[in-house]
């Protein structure tokens, strides 16, 4: 079936050429559409995905710039390390549209308002990136994605005078990537919550209008009332004419319990922290398995961090302040707790750490870094239980 499909790429392709290189084969230019579907249950679908439509010629033909291998060699550390490439591909738009008729999710065709002229440059662009020389390249979530990729050719043709609106969502004027994530995000709690994770401030600042469409589900929003400049100066919408292909039905799981969310999941393990505390400070005798569990975690946690913020190429993950939450140094109170030789070295860490963990907490409430709602109770079982390790080696110091 794959080398089929590849024949049947190589001839769509040949025929694209030819056309591309004497458009008097036919006396109509191409009508060309983006197509915006939107969003699926998956968690890379939740911002919905945008394609291309060229009808030319008697073909009706589908340019996506989404395709990747989710299962070749070393995907995983290379999507996280910043190193994902995509590429572009065209096949025909029914065999396209199946995924999405087969999930019943809306798929919106908005038709381009260009030139003849324009039409066919677009054409021939499109063209260009399918050749195989040119249709890798390198993902970036917010900057190069299936939505920025369109748009950018898109631009070219009409000499980047597009006037973009901002998206018709609540909010979207102060919006920031970590913002329109969240909206987009919203009834996947614990996704946000990584994401909120690994990302630092490089996604936290207000974003310029143009910036917005990397979702492709604003980007229809702004399309919309989207306009051109033309050779006369006037000002034209961008879409000549909307249409929903199908009407579909919100295919997003229903938002997580709130017992179940990050912020009630951690607030219960903050409430059992603060419980031990007192009994700790009561009996002046740490709770070791609790600490070794929850510093454990805190430490695996910092290797992923660590990861992201000095082997990864993305930008966005460096810097990231919740290193003074989660970083290796955790190990030390995980482990040494039980070696008697590194009492003195645990306690200089709760040091350490608490007052890292009250430097984490000025930059969150400062706006420096946009945190997790679930985030405040993470940071206080690392404070109470810190507090409650320095008092309890204070008194057995004292004593």
């Amino acid at each position: 079936m794959k080398r089929i499909f590849q024949l049947a790429l190589f001839i769509l392709l040949s025929s694209i050429g030819v056309v591309a290189q004497n458009d008097s084969i036919t006396a109509q230019p191409p009508r060309i559409s983006l197509i915006t579907c939107h969003a699926g249950s998956v968690m890379y679908e939740l911002c919905g995905h945008t394609a291309i439509r060229v009808q030319i010629n008697g073909q009706d033909i589908a340019v996506n710039y989404g395709l990747f291998e989710f299962q070749s060699e070393n995907f995983a550390i290379k999507f996280l390390k910043g190193e994902t490439d995509y590429r572009v591909g065209a096949y025909p738009f029914d065999i396209f549209m199946r995924h999405y008729l087969a999930e019943n999710r809306r798929v919106v065709e908005q038709e381009l308002n260009l030139t003849p002229q324009q039409s066919w440059e677009l054409f021939r662009l499109l063209e260009e990136n399918l050749h195989p020389e040119n249709c890798v390249y390198r993902y970036n979530y917010v900057k190069n994605n299936c939505a920025t990729k369109p748009i950018a050719l898109i631009e070219k043709v009409v000499n980047d005078t597009i006037a973009f609106s901002e998206p018709n969502i609540e909010g979207a004027k102060e919006w920031s990537f970590r913002d329109e994530m969240r909206h987009f995000h919203q009834n996947y709690d614990w996704y946000q919550f990584g994401i909120d994770l690994a990302l630092g401030p490089g996604i936290d600042y207000t974003l310029p209008t143009r910036e917005k469409m990397f979702a492709p589900m604003a980007l229809e929003s702004m399309m919309r009332g989207a306009t051109v400049t033309d050779s006369s100066g006037n000002k034209i919408p961008i879409v000549r004419k909307e249409t929903i292909i199908n009407k579909g039905a919100p295919a997003q799981l229903p938002p997580t319990s709130f017992v179940l969310s990050p912020g009630f999941v951690i607030s219960l393990i903050f409430v059992i922290a603060l419980m031990l505390s007192a009994k700790d400070i009561k009996n002046k005798q740490l709770t070791r398995w609790f600490d070794s569990v929850i510093f454990g975690i805190f430490g695996l946690a910092s290797l992923l961090v660590c990861f992201l913020i000095f082997i990864s190429v993305n930008e966005a993950t460096s810097p990231n302040y919740l290193i003074l939450l989660l970083n290796p140094l955790c190990f030390i109170a995980a482990i040494g707790l039980w070696i008697k030789k590194c009492t003195k070295i645990v306690a200089y860490y709760h040091i350490a750490n608490f007052v890292a963990l009250i430097l984490l907490s000025v930059i969150l409430l400062s706006g420096i870094q946009a945190g997790n709602k679930a985030f405040v109770p993470l940071i206080l079982i690392g404070l109470v239980r810190s507090a409650t390790n320095i008092y309890i080696s204070y008194a057995s110091k004292r004593k």
